[in-house]
C-alpha cells in the first residue's frame, strides 16, 4: 500500500488533498513540515503532500525545505478550500463568542468573524482547532475547519462556506525521494527547478533572456536568501513545458551559463484546473 505523509491532524485540508490524490493510500499525519520532509528523505518509497501556495493569501512558506531537501515533485493538486464554522452539537451562531483556527483560516474568513463580533485565536492548524474544541465542550467556542473535521471530531457545522472569497484554492505538491517523470507527450506539463546565479551585475536579467527568445512561459519565479546571508539568493521557478521539449532545453541551457547551482525538482502534468476559467 502506498504511504502519504501530511502535516497536521486528521481532518486537515492536507488530509483532504491526500484523499483526493490517492484514496487507497495509507495517510499518516506529521506534526511539522520538517517532519514530513525528513520522512520522505529517509523513506524512498513514501510520498508527502505539502501546501505550496494559496490563491488568496499567497505562498505558504515551505520554500526553505524545498531548497534543503531537493525532493522530486511528482504532481500538483489544487484543493478547493471551503471553510466552515464548527461548534458543539446543538450550538447556534449566537452562542459562538470565540473562534480558533490556523492564521490563514482566520485571515480568509476575516469578514465573517468581524461581522459576528467573534474573538479570534490563532492555533497551529485548522483540524487541531476542531479537535481542541471537541474536548473542551464549551458551547461558546467555535473552530474554522473542514467538513471532514466536523465529521471526525463529532462537531456541528454551524455555518458553511464562510470564507471571504469564493474560489479559494490551495496548490499542493506531491513529493518524494525517488526520481520519476512522465514521458514527453501531448499533455500540458510543468517543469520545476531551482537555481543560484553567479555573482555579477544584472545576472538575473541576463539569465532569463533565453526563455523570452525561445517562447517559454515562466509561471513562478521566487527568490529565497541563502542561509545566513542576504547577499546571495536561490530562485524557485516553474515553467510551462516538458524538459525534453527542445525550446525548454535551449532555455535551460542558456540559464545554466549564468548559474553556480542548478537542480531540476520535477516534471509533471499540469493540473487540469489550470485550464478552467476562475
Amino acid at each position: 500500500m502506498a504511504k502519504i505523509y501530511f502535516q497536521g491532524t486528521f481532518g486537515a485540508y492536507s488530509h483532504l488533498a491526500a484523499l483526493s490524490v490517492d484514496p487507497d493510500a495509507e495517510i499518516i499525519p506529521c506534526k511539522t513540515f520538517d517532519d514530513c520532509f525528513n520522512k520522505a528523505s529517509l523513506e524512498p518509497d513514501c510520498k508527502i503532500i505539502i501546501p505550496e501556495s494559496n490563491r488568496i493569501t499567497g505562498n505558504i512558506g515551505i520554500e526553505y525545505l524545498i531548497f534543503k531537501h531537493r525532493l522530486n515533485i511528482y504532481k500538483e493538486h489544487f484543493q478547493k478550500i471551503e471553510h466552515n464554522l464548527l461548534g458543539q452539537p446543538g450550538a447556534k451562531l449566537c452562542d459562538i463568542k470565540e473562534v480558533y483556527s490556523h492564521a490563514q483560516g482566520l485571515s480568509q474568513c476575516s469578514k465573517f468573524i468581524k461581522e459576528n463580533n467573534i474573538i479570534e485565536h490563532i492555533r497551529a492548524d485548522t483540524a487541531g482547532s476542531a479537535e481542541m474544541i471537541s474536548k473542551t465542550k464549551d458551547v461558546k467556542q467555535g473552530a474554522i475547519a473542514s467538513s471532514l473535521s466536523a465529521q471526525i471530531y463529532g462537531l456541528d457545522i454551524i455555518k458553511k462556506n464562510i470564507e471571504n472569497e469564493s474560489g479559494n484554492l490551495t496548490r499542493f505538491l506531491v513529493m518524494g525521494k525517488n526520481i520519476s517523470q512522465p514521458e514527453f507527450g501531448e499533455s500540458k506539463y510543468i517543469t520545476s527547478f531551482l537555481f543560484k546565479l553567479k555573482s555579477k551585475p544584472a545576472a538575473l536579467y541576463q539569465s532569463l533572456g533565453g526563455f523570452a527568445i525561445n517562447g517559454v512561459n515562466l509561471t513562478k519565479l521566487q527568490s529565497y536568501p541563502e542561509k545566513n546571508t542576504f547577499d546571495s539568493f536561490f530562485f524557485l521557478c516553474d515553467l510551462d513545458g516538458h524538459i525534453e521539449d527542445p525550446k525548454v532545453q535551449k532555455s535551460l541551457e542558456e540559464l545554466g551559463l549564468h548559474c553556480e547551482d542548478f537542480h531540476v525538482l520535477g516534471v509533471f502534468e499540469a493540473d487540469k484546473l489550470r485550464d478552467k476559467k476562475k
